[in-house]
C-alpha cells in the first residue's frame, strides 16, 4: 500500500526518537520550518525501552521555550503510532500542515545564508 501525505512534510528517520534533540527541533524552526512533529513508539512499546518518553519531554521542553518567545508551541508536536500505522502517520501528516496553515508561516526569520 503506497501512503500519500502532503509534499511539505520532510521525514527524517532516527533509529529512535530518543535520539532527536531539543537543538534538533528548535534549528528546524529557526532555519524555516513553519512547524516540526515527531512520530514515536507506541509508549510502553519502544525498542530503546524509553526513547519515546525522553522525545516527549523534549518535545514538551521545546513548546514551552517557543511559549516563553512568543511563538505559538502548536508548531512542535509528538505523536506515538506503531510501525503498522502507516495510515494513520499520513492522517496525521495531513492534520499537521492543516494546524500549520491555520497558524501561517513561522515568526522566526532565518539569519543563515541559504
Amino acid at each position: 500500500m503506497r501512503l500519500s501525505y502532503p509534499a511539505d512534510i520532510k521525514v527524517i528517520q532516527v533509529p529512535c526518537t530518543g535520539r532527536v534533540d531539543i537543538l534538533h527541533l528548535l534549528n528546524a524552526i529557526e532555519d524555516g520550518a513553519d512547524g516540526v512533529y515527531v512520530a514515536g513508539c507506541l509508549e510502553g512499546e519502544c525498542h530503546y525501552i524509553e526513547g519515546n518518553l525522553k522525545a516527549r519531554r523534549k518535545v514538551e521542553y521545546v513548546k514551552k521555550t517557543l511559549t516563553e518567545l512568543g511563538i505559538e508551541p502548536e508548531r512542535v508536536e509528538m505523536y506515538n503510532l506503531s510501525s503498522a500505522q502507516g495510515a494513520r502517520f499520513a492522517e496525521i501528516a495531513i492534520e499537521v500542515v492543516d494546524k500549520i496553515r491555520e497558524l501561517g508561516p513561522t515568526p522566526v526569520k532565518s539569519t543563515h545564508a541559504a
